[in-house]
């Protein structure tokens, strides 16, 4: 599909309302309907004759799904298993890497609020040392990123912790070359991928990390309550579930290590079935195509907003350094949130008045807004975002 169809129709393929112009995938990705419809047809069937779907038909269908989500992001089958959701695929790592007191565990500042409380919480628990170096922006090359973070390194870590794509910032941290160095002093990696996965290309087989944790109703579209988690093999007998209930297969099959993740007691699946649908549904749209034009249209992003407020990007204009979401600092000014987790009142405005979602996030002392182009995002749906935030200047800050 060309650039200029993409998204003729394709917002129609969706069923955001009308008058809504979404500019926040990267959060929430609202479900297409065909997804939808996938979803939906798997619950009806477990509704239908539960028994035979829980003993006979729900293993081979996670079986054939995990196929499918395995060649898709280059990984073997036996590799993974589907989680909620990255949070639920990274509390597992934490849970299940055991740590002295004293050993250290390296993220960055770049990372996702709940994946630091997750790590801070172990290491706490552990009485090891939860190390935050600091990656300054703007960045200027890839080996920036990997410096400031093995800087940190010393012979107690014991694992690093790094996000693909980072979730404040948008930034596309450089994993494969982290792996790499990584690898060399027998440190493990676990990267938090929510972001990555639709958005970049991946296969887990080259990349090397112990640990990949990720959600996919972001970018690629599956539905909400899907995510999986890839464990490298001499990983895969170490792990801790989250929680611990029969174990072992129901319909009589080996025992296999993903067991333990799926019987949590009666749950439905149908999220995790749906997740071919998603991945053929971008199939057919073209994943060379998507990722172009979502570029594309965050490259218009940064332009205008750079020059609209005379603020410097975060990274430099290539698609190695963001890809289909960009953020961008606002004009220095003061945080205006009344409080720690509300809203901030630029983003609240943009929804209350404009009908727009697009977060305003609290980075490293900073207010930034961060925008989100799929592929029914379009032209029309930025101006009506370059308007509103004219029209909000009161909000935006100082220029």
């Amino acid at each position: 599909m060309s650039a200029c169809e993409i998204t003729a129709t394709l917002r129609q393929a969706w069923s955001i309302p009308d008058g809504v112009t979404y500019l926040n995938h990267g959060s929430f990705g609202p479900t297409p309907r065909v997804v939808q419809s996938a979803r939906e047809e798997w619950s009806a069937q477990l509704a239908s004759q539960p028994m035979d779907f829980f003993l006979r038909a729900m293993e081979p269908a996670l079986d054939e799904a995990l196929a499918v989500l395995g060649e898709f992001i280059g990984a073997a089958a036996s590799d993974l298993c589907f989680v909620d959701n990255a949070t639920v695929a990274m509390n597992v790592v934490a849970q299940s890497v055991p740590l002295q007191p004293g050993d250290e565990v390296v993220l960055n500042n770049h990372e996702y609020g709940a994946v630091r409380r997750i790590w801070q919480t172990a290491c706490t628990r552990q009485q090891a040392k939860l190390v935050q170096p600091p990656i300054r922006t703007p960045i200027a090359s890839a080996a920036e990123i990997v410096e400031s973070i093995f800087a940190a390194v010393t012979p107690r870590t014991k694992l690093i912790v790094v996000s693909h794509v980072t979730s404040p910032t948008a930034i596309v941290f450089p994993v494969e070359e982290i792996c790499r160095r990584a690898q060399a002093m027998k440190i493990p990696v676990c990267i938090d991928g929510p972001h990555a996965i639709a958005m970049c290309p991946l296969s887990l087989k080259q990349l090397g990390c112990a640990f990949y944790c990720a959600s996919l109703h972001k970018w690629l579209s599956a539905p909400l309550g899907s995510g999986f988690l890839y464990v490298r093999r001499d990983w895969q007998t170490k792990l801790t579930p989250p929680v611990v209930s029969w174990g072992g297969s129901l319909s009589g099959r080996s025992a296999r290590w993903q067991d333990d993740f799926y019987w949590l007691g009666t749950r439905d699946p149908a999220p995790y079935l749906a997740v071919p649908e998603a991945i053929r549904f971008l199939e057919e749209i073209g994943f060379e195509a998507f990722r172009e034009h979502g570029h594309r249209l965050a490259k218009i992003v940064r332009e205008r907003l750079s020059n609209d407020w005379n603020v410097e990007a975060l990274v430099p204009d290539e698609v190695a350094f963001y890809g289909t979401m960009i953020t961008m600092p606002l004009p220095p000014g003061p945080i205006l949130r009344a409080k720690p987790h509300a809203m901030d009142p630029l983003q609240a405005a943009l929804w209350e008045k404009h009908r727009i979602e697009c977060p305003v996030m609290d980075w490293n002392g900073r207010r930034h807004l961060r925008v989100s182009c799929h592929a029914y995002t379009t032209r029309e749906d930025l101006q009506r975002l370059f308007t509103a935030l004219d029209e909000c200047a009161e909000l935006v800050g100082s220029r």
